[in-house]
C-alpha cells in the first residue's frame, strides 16, 4: 500500500543576476507562503528580496520506510531541475520528510474520525 510523504525541500538562490531577481520578484505573488500546498509537481515559495531562500513542497509516494529516502531524493531532483530549467543557481539544498499518516489529528480531525468510526 502506498503512503503519501510530504517532502519539504529548502535551499538558497546563488548569485542571482539583477534580471533574475527582478523576474522572481515579479512572479512572487504566485509563490507566496500564505498559499502553500504539497503537490506532486511541487509548490515553490520564497520571499525575495528580503531573503535569498526558497522552499519547495512536494507530495510523494512511498511503498514502505525504505522508499522514503528515495522520495526525498526525487523531490530534491525535481526542485533542482525546475531551478536549472530557468537558469537559477542554487546551493545548500536540504529536505525533510513527513509521513502524512503520522501527522496527529487536530480537534476537528478527531471529531470527524469519531463520527466515521
Amino acid at each position: 500500500m502506498s503512503r503519501t510523504i510530504r517532502v519539504t525541500v529548502r535551499g538558497s538562490f546563488d548569485n542571482l543576476t539583477d534580471a533574475q531577481l527582478a523576474e522572481l520578484v515579479a512572479a512572487q505573488g504566485a509563490h507566496d507562503f500564505l498559499h502553500t500546498q504539497y503537490t506532486p509537481e511541487g509548490h515553490l515559495t520564497y520571499d525575495l528580496p528580503a531573503r535569498p531562500f526558497f522552499t519547495f513542497r512536494f507530495a510523494e509516494q512511498a511503498a514502505d520506510d525504505a522508499d522514503v529516502p528515495k522520495a526525498a531524493a526525487r523531490a530534491e531532483a525535481k526542485a533542482a531541475s525546475w531551478m536549472a530549467a530557468r537558469g537559477y543557481a542554487i546551493k545548500k539544498v536540504t529536505s525533510q520528510t513527513v509521513d502524512v499518516a503520522e501527522i496527529p489529528l487536530g480537534k476537528r480531525g478527531k471529531r470527524e474520525a469519531a463520527r466515521k468510526g
